[in-house]
C-alpha cells in the first residue's frame, strides 16, 4: 500500500513537558512469565532449604539470591545497578516484597557467604537438571568437561595470576565445568585459582559428577568429552574403569611417536573430501594398556604471506592440519570424530555465560561470596534453558555430535524479545491486570508461555 509523503511525514519541535508521578508501571511484563514458572518449581521455597541454617535477617537469603538472579535475567551486572529497578512493581510481586534490598544489603549477603550455602546451592542446581533429565528418559548422557578463565582487576581472595590469553597478567578464578549436551546446562563446577593447571582435581571432579548422574539415573550410559588438557594415563585410565565411552583430543607436544606415525603414513582412509584418517590400537610407554588411537587429517586453506600477482596466483595455498584423539568407543570413525567435535558446543555455553549472565564478573573479594554469584548467573542460564525446554517440545533427535534436543533462543533475546516489555499494574473492580502494549506477536508469545506452564503441571 502506498502512502503520501504528507501521511509520511510530520515535523516535531516542540519538547514534551516531563511529569514523574507514583503509578504502577513496570519495564519488565515478562517476568509474569517466571512468576508462574519459579511457582511451578517451587523455587523460593527449595532456594529457602539452602539457606535454613543461616537466620535472623530481615531479607531472608534464599530472597537475596533469588534477586541476583533476576538481577542477570534483567541484563544487569553490577549490584550497584539493582538502583534502576528498585521500584518496579512486578519485580517485588515476583519476590515477594514490599521493598527491595539496596546495594549494602546485597553486597553483604555475598561477604557472609558460607560454604554449607553454597554447597547446598549446588546440589539444587544438579537436582533440577536431573529432573529434566529423568522426565526426558534419555538412554545416554553426553558430559563436556572444561575449564573457563574468568579475569578481574580485584585483589580477591583465591584469585591468582595464570595463563590468560585475552588479558595477560590479570588475577583470574579458573572454574572447571561440567555440562550436559543434551539439555546446554550446566551440572555442576570446581571453582579454582587462576593458577592451577587445567587438569588439576580434574579426576575427583569428573568421578564425582559421573557418580551423582549414575546414582539419580539408573541405567543410563554416559559418556565424555575432553580436550588435550585432559589427557593423562589418570584420567583415562579411572574412566574406563568406571565404563565410561570418552574420547580425549591428544596433545603432539607430549609424545613424539605421534609425528612419527604421520609422516610415515603413506594411505589415508577418506572422511569426507576434506578429512581423512588412519586408526591404531597404540599405548604411551608408561600406560599399562592399549587403546584406539585415531588420526585426523584435515585439509586447510592458508594465506599466502608476502606479495603476490593476483592475475598469476591465488593468494592462499592449501595445507592440512592434523590431530589425534584417543577412545574406547566402538563406533565408525566418522561418528567417533563427529561425536568428538560436538564438544564445540561448550564454547557457546560458556560465551552465553559470560556475555549474558555475567559470569566474570567479581563482585566482592570473599571465595564463597563469588561462588555465590557465579552460581546465581548459572542458575539464571539453566533456568531460563528449563523454560524453554518445558514450554516446547524437542526440535530434533539425538545426533551424532550430540546437539542439544532444543534449538534454544538466547538469553539476549529472550530478554529484548519478552522481559523488557513496559506494562502497567492496575486493579479495575478490585481484579489485578497487568497490562501490556498491544502487540499480536508479544500476545501469542506471552499466552502461549503461560499456557504451557499451566499444561506442565
Amino acid at each position: 500500500m502506498k502512502y503520501s509523503r504528507r501521511e509520511v511525514r510530520g515535523k516535531a519541535y516542540a519538547i514534551p513537558r516531563l511529569k514523574f508521578e507514583n503509578q504502577s508501571l513496570t519495564s519488565f511484563s515478562g517476568l509474569v512469565v517466571f512468576q508462574q514458572f519459579f511457582a511451578l518449581l517451587r523455587l523460593k521455597v527449595r532456594l529457602a532449604r539452602c539457606f535454613a541454617h543461616q537466620t535472623g535477617k530481615v531479607f531472608g537469603r534464599a530472597i537475596l539470591f533469588l534477586q541476583l538472579v533476576l538481577h542477570l535475567l534483567l541484563g544487569y551486572r553490577e549490584l550497584r545497578e539493582s538502583r534502576y529497578y528498585q521500584d518496579d512493581p512486578l519485580v517485588k510481586r515476583l519476590l515477594g516484597l514490599r521493598r527491595l534490598p539496596d546495594v549494602a544489603t546485597l553486597s553483604r549477603m555475598l561477604k557472609e557467604a558460607d560454604a554449607k550455602s553454597v554447597a547446598n546451592l549446588r546440589e539444587l542446581l544438579r537436582e533440577l537438571l536431573f529432573e529434566r533429565l529423568v522426565r526426558l528418559g534419555l538412554p545416554r548422557i553426553t558430559l563436556d568437561f572444561d575449564g573457563s578463565v574468568l579475569s578481574t582487576r580485584r585483589h580477591a581472595e583465591g584469585t591468582a595470576v595464570g595463563f590468560n590469553k585475552k588479558r595477560k597478567g590479570a588475577r583470574s578464578y579458573y572454574p572447571l565445568f561440567c555440562t550436559v549436551a543434551q539439555t546446554g546446562q550446566v551440572l555442576d563446577f570446581l571453582h579454582r585459582s587462576g593458577n592451577v593447571h587445567d587438569s588439576h582435581g580434574a579426576r575427583e571432579f569428573m568421578l564425582a559428577c559421573i557418580q551423582r548422574v549414575r546414582q539419580a539415573l539408573p541405567g543410563v550410559l554416559v559418556e565424555v568429552r575432553m580436550d588435550s588438557a585432559f589427557f593423562s594415563d589418570e584420567i583415562v585410565m579411572a574412566l574406563d574403569d568406571a565404563g565410561i565411552e570418552l574420547t580425549v583430543s591428544v596433545p603432539f607436544e607430549r609424545f613424539v611417536e605421534l609425528k612419527g606415525k604421520i609422516e610415515g603414513r603413506k594411505r589415508w582412509q577418506r572422511l569426507t573430501s576434506a578429512v581423512s584418517y588412519f586408526e591404531e590400537s597404540w599405548k604411551p610407554q608408561v600406560w599399562d594398556r592399549q587403546f584406539r588411537f585415531l588420526f585426523i587429517r584435515t585439509l586447510a586453506k592458508r594465506q599466502r604471506k608476502g606479495p603476490i600477482q593476483l592475475d598469476l596466483f591465488v593468494p592462499h595455498e592449501y595445507g592440512c592440519d592434523f590431530k589425534v584423539i584417543v577412545t574406547n568407543k566402538t563406533l565408525s570413525p566418522n561418528k567417533v570424530v563427529a561425536f568428538h567435535e560436538g564438544r564445540g558446543s561448550q564454547e557457546g555455553i560458556f560465551g552465553e555465560l559470560k556475555t549474558h549472565c555475567q559470569m566474570g564478573y567479581v563482585p566482592v573479594r570473599k571465595w564463597l561470596g563469588n561462588q555465590t554469584y557465579l552460581l546465581a548467573g548459572v542458575f539464571a542460564h539453566n533456568l531460563l534453558r528449563e523454560l524453554q525446554m518445558m514450554t516446547s517440545a524437542p526440535s530434533r533427535g539425538t545426533t551424532a555430535k550430540r546437539t542439544p534436543l532444543w534449538a534454544f533462543e538466547e538469553l539476549h533475546t529472550f530478554r529484548a524479545g519478552l522481559i523488557q516489555r513496559a506494562g502497567r499494574l492496575t486493579r479495575p473492580c478490585g481484579k489485578l491486570t497487568l497490562t501490556i502494549s498491544a502487540s499480536h506477536w508479544i500476545k501469542n508469545r506471552v499466552l502461549g508461555l503461560l499456557t504451557a506452564l499451566q499444561n506442565a503441571v
